[in-house]
């Protein structure tokens, strides 16, 4: 990854209008913000630029109005959840470009803080049109990018500007790049990579990149059955994509070339119904799946050998659980698995970087999410970033 620029980089910015593409696609209950986590992530930024003087201008999205404005849709309703992170009042503008931002520009003082109306009613937003970006650039002085889970979108908020006005990472956005280059741009080795989650086919671009990459190559989730179903296993009626047998066989192969450890369970947690607790579980040698079984969680054997892996590394990245998680007890080789990984992490021996939706609230119900090293928010460019593909948000930070 290339140097890019940071809020160190800018300067003076007393009475300049920073436009700062923050992510305000907050989940929401009715009228009612339900998880303000993104608002916090940008909240170091954002005070930042108002503490040194700027008038501070938000850019975001909200949900997918498809070009057309929508009141359901508006950034209005989320203001009182940024407020409430900020401490500070926030102006709402409904505008994102021409004469009412001029005329807000013009009545905000230094270190006043406004929101703009959502990018996507704007056609020329996902289509990165450069007529659209210059209306929005002609009100700013600066250009501040702190949504990561934004930058694999080369809209007119993420990359267009970058072109027009002088860019700068923030704060989230300059957390999150250190921490992947250090995970998988230039880690400490050894390196391991949890893999996990459903379906091969969903991740098989970050399987084929990762192999390359890492020096252990843990596979959990219904993505494993596929894997030991391609060496022959026999894994019942378990969650398995068998058409995919030859493409695990070319991951394996490419990653004995390498020189990475793939490792798939051995003793595995089964059962004859998906229900919490169902009186059928059991434990057993993946040997000994029956036909009426499915596997639902990595056995414990296992887990204990990936801990004594983990404990041999120096770097981590995790993505996606290791079984059906969100059903007790299918949760325990995650949370044992995470519980060590954070242990590694907090007494310094381990960078454990994690990303993605499910990892993030797999993490959470094990109570280990706050010793690892970093956890991204971002759901989309966390797994295109490891998949090795440009994140054009990011591509046009570059210095």
């Amino acid at each position: 990854m290339a140097g890019f620029k940071t809020l160190d980089d800018a300067g003076d910015v007393t009475g300049k209008v920073a436009l700062v593409r923050v992510d305000l696609n907050l989940p929401m209950d009715g009228g009612r913000v339900t998880d303000d986590t993104r608002v916090r992530a940008s909240a170091p930024t954002i005070l930042e630029l108002s503490r040194k003087g700027a008038k501070v201008l938000l850019l975001a999205h909200f949900g997918r109005p498809k070009g057309q404005r929508s009141s359901t849709q508006s950034l209005s309703m989320v203001i009182d959840a940024v407020q409430d992170v900020l401490g500070k009042e926030v102006m709402f503008v409904p505008e994102v470009a021409g004469p009412v931002v001029e005329q807000t520009v013009g009545i905000l003082r230094n270190g006043d803080i406004a929101i703009l109306e959502n990018t996507r009613f704007w056609p020329g937003e996902e289509a990165n049109d450069p007529e659209f970006a210059k209306a929005i650039a002609a009100n700013g002085d600066l250009f501040v990018n702190d949504a990561f889970s934004a930058a694999h979108r080369a809209h007119a908020t993420t990359e267009g500007l970058t072109h027009l006005l002088p860019s700068y990472a923030g704060r989230s956005m300059q957390a999150e790049l250190e921490a992947l280059e250090k995970a998988l741009g230039n880690p400490e080795k050894p390196v391991a990579a949890v893999v996990g989650g459903a379906k091969v086919s969903s991740k098989l671009a970050v399987l084929k990149h990762l192999v390359d990459k890492v020096d252990h190559l843990i596979i959990g989730g219904g993505m494993a059955n596929t894997f030991l179903a391609a060496r022959g296993v026999d894994v019942g009626k378990s969650l398995c994509e068998h058409e995919l047998a030859p493409t695990c066989e070319e991951i394996l192969d490419a990653a004995d070339a390498a020189g990475c450890t793939v490792h798939l369970p051995y003793d595995v947690v089964v059962a004859k119904e998906f229900a919490a607790n169902p009186p059928s579980m059991r434990i057993c040698n993946v040997h000994e799946v029956a036909a009426d079984e499915m596997i639902l969680d990595v056995g414990p054997q296992a887990v204990e050998a990936l801990g004594d892996v983990l404990k041999t590394c120096r770097t981590l990245v995790w993505n996606g659980p290791l079984g059906a998680f969100e059903t007790s007890p299918f949760d325990a080789a995650t949370v044992a698995l995470a519980k060590t990984a954070a242990a590694l992490s907090k007494e310094g021996s381990l960078v454990s970087v994690a990303g993605g939706g499910d990892t993030v609230a797999a993490l959470n119900h094990a109570g280990a999410a706050a010793d690892f090293t970093y956890i991204s928010t971002a759901g989309g460019a966390f797994l295109e970033w490891m998949e090795g593909r440009v994140l054009p948000g990011v591509a046009a930070l570059e210095a």
